[in-house]
C-alpha cells in the first residue's frame, strides 16, 4: 500500500510508542493516534519486576518519555479507554467509552494478559504485568513474611530474586528442573538455580500447585501437588501470559497464540501487529514466531513503521533477551534449545563470568553472556547467518 494518510496505534506500550517515533523519524507527517487501556503514558516493563518492585525506582522513572517529548511526536494519546472491537475492512476501532476511531492503517500493539490460577481471586495473590501491579506487589512485599512465587520462567525468577533482596522468606515453585530451563537449557539454568539457592530462595522444581489456601478472603498458603503446604502471606502467580487478542475475536483476523501476520508483520490489508501480540513469519527460519521481550518490541515497531512508509522488507531479527537476577546479568542472542550443545568459549562458569555458544546439529543457534555484556554483543555475529533471510537467486 502507499503511505497512509493516518495511522492508529492500539496499545500505549513500548512497541506502540516505538511505532510512533519510528514513523516520525522516517519523515511521516500524517495523523497518528494512540489508544491505551491504562491511564499511564507509555512506560517500560522490564523495571517492574526489578527496580520499581524493589523500591529503588519510583514509578515516574519507568516512563519512557516525558510529557513534553510525547507532545513533540505530534500524536494524540487516548488513554484509559481500551479498544473493544476492530472492523478491519473499515480500519475502525471501537473503544470502551463508545468512541470510534478510524485510520488508513492500524497497528496492533496490545501486548499480553497474565495467566491466573483458578481460585486465586483473594487478597494477597498477585500477578505482575502493569505498573499498578508492581506498586501493589511492592507494598505487599514490604510487610509479607512468607512469599511464594508460582512460575519459574523469566518473570517468576526475577520476582523471586527481587523479593529475596527485600528480606522476604521466598519460595519459587515451578514445573521446570531449574529456573528458566526452557529459556537457557539445563546447564546454565542449573547454575541460575544454584545462585538462587545460595541467596536464600527455596526452590521447588518440577512441582505443580494444587490450590491456594485462604482464610476470610486472605491468602494463607499454597498447597503443592506433593501434598506439602507452603505458608504464604503473599503469592505471586507468574505462570505465563497470553496475547491480548480477546477484543479481536469477531474481527475476522487469524488468531493463533497472537495475531497471525506475514513476514512484513501484516495481518490484513492496512492492519499490522507489533510486540508481544504479533505472530509473524520469520523468513530466515521459515517458520512462525512470537517473541515476548523488550528488544523485539522496539525492533519490530521499527520494521512495521518502515513498511508503512513503503520499505516492504521482511522482519527477520536475531532474537535477543536479557535478565538481571541478584548480581547476574544474563544476555542471550538467538534462541537456545534444551537439546543444544553448550560450549563455554570464554571465561569461567565457576567465577560466573563467561560466554557460551549453543549449537544444534552443528548449527550455532545462540550465544549467552553471564556478566559479559560487551563481549556477548561481539559474539552475536556468530548466529546472524542462522537467522538471515536467504538471498534471492538472480534471474
Amino acid at each position: 500500500m502507499s503511505e497512509p494518510s493516518s495511522v492508529l496505534v492500539v496499545g500505549a506500550s513500548a512497541a506502540g510508542l516505538a511505532t510512533v517515533e519510528s514513523l516520525r523519524r522516517g519523515g511521516y507527517r500524517g495523523t497518528v493516534t494512540v489508544v491505551g487501556e491504562e491511564e499511564h503514558a507509555p512506560y517500560d516493563r522490564p523495571p517492574l519486576s526489578k527496580q520499581v518492585l524493589s523500591g529503588n525506582w519510583e514509578s515516574e522513572r519507568s516512563r519512557l518519555r516525558t510529557e513534553s517529548a510525547l507532545v513533540e511526536t505530534g500524536a494524540e494519546f487516548v488513554l484509559a479507554d481500551p479498544a473493544v472491537r476492530l472492523e478491519p475492512a473499515e480500519r475502525a476501532v471501537h473503544t470502551a467509552s463508545g468512541r470510534t476511531l478510524r485510520a488508513e492503517a492500524v497497528v496492533l500493539a496490545t501486548g499480553l494478559r497474565p495467566k491466573r490460577l483458578p481460585g486465586t481471586d483473594v487478597a494477597g495473590v498477585h500477578v505482575l504485568r502493569t505498573l499498578d501491579d508492581s506498586l501493589r506487589l511492592r507494598a505487599e512485599l514490604s510487610r509479607a513474611r512468607n512469599v511464594v512465587v508460582v512460575g519459574d520462567g523469566v518473570l517468576g525468577s526475577e520476582i523471586a530474586a527481587t523479593a529475596r533482596g527485600m528480606a522476604s522468606d521466598v519460595t519459587l515453585v515451578g514445573s521446570q528442573a531449574a529456573p528458566m530451563a526452557d529459556q537457557l537449557g539445563p546447564r546454565v539454568a542449573g547454575m541460575l538455580g544454584e545462585l538462587h539457592t545460595e541467596r536464600g530462595v527455596r526452590l521447588r522444581p518440577r512441582t505443580g500447585v494444587e490450590a491456594v489456601q485462604a482464610d476470610h478472603g486472605r491468602v494463607t498458603g499454597v498447597r503443592l501437588e506433593t501434598g506439602e503446604t507452603l505458608p504464604a502471606a503473599a503469592v505471586v502467580v507468574a505462570i505465563g501470559a497470553a496475547p491480548a487478542t480477546d477484543w479481536l475475536a469477531e474481527s475476522g483476523l487469524r488468531l493463533d497464540d497472537g495475531v497471525v501476520c506475514d513476514s512484513r508483520c501484516r495481518a490484513a490489508a492496512g492492519i499490522y501487529a507489533v510486540g508481544d501480540v504479533a505472530r509473524w513469519h520469520h523468513e530466515g527460519l521459515d517458520r512462525s514466531m512470537r517473541l515476548e521481550n523488550r528488544t523485539n518490541a522496539t525492533e519490530q515497531a521499527r520494521a512495521v513503521a518502515a513498511n508503512l512508509l513503503g520499505a516492504d522488507r521482511p522482519y527477520a531479527p536475531v532474537p535477543h533477551f536479557w535478565t538481571d537476577q541478584f548480581d547476574a546479568k544474563i544476555q542471550v542472542h538467538g534462541v537456545p534449545h534444551a537439546e543444544s550443545e553448550v560450549t563455554v568459549v570464554e571465561g569461567d562458569p565457576a567465577e560466573r563470568r563467561f560466554l557460551a555458544r549453543y549449537t544444534t546439529r552443528g548449527t550455532p543457534v545462540a550465544v549467552l553472556g553471564w556478566n559479559r555484556p560487551k563481549q556477548v554483543r561481539t559474539r552475536r555475529q556468530e548466529v546472524v547467518e542462522t537467522f538471515s533471510v536467504p538471498a534471492l537467486e538472480p534471474n
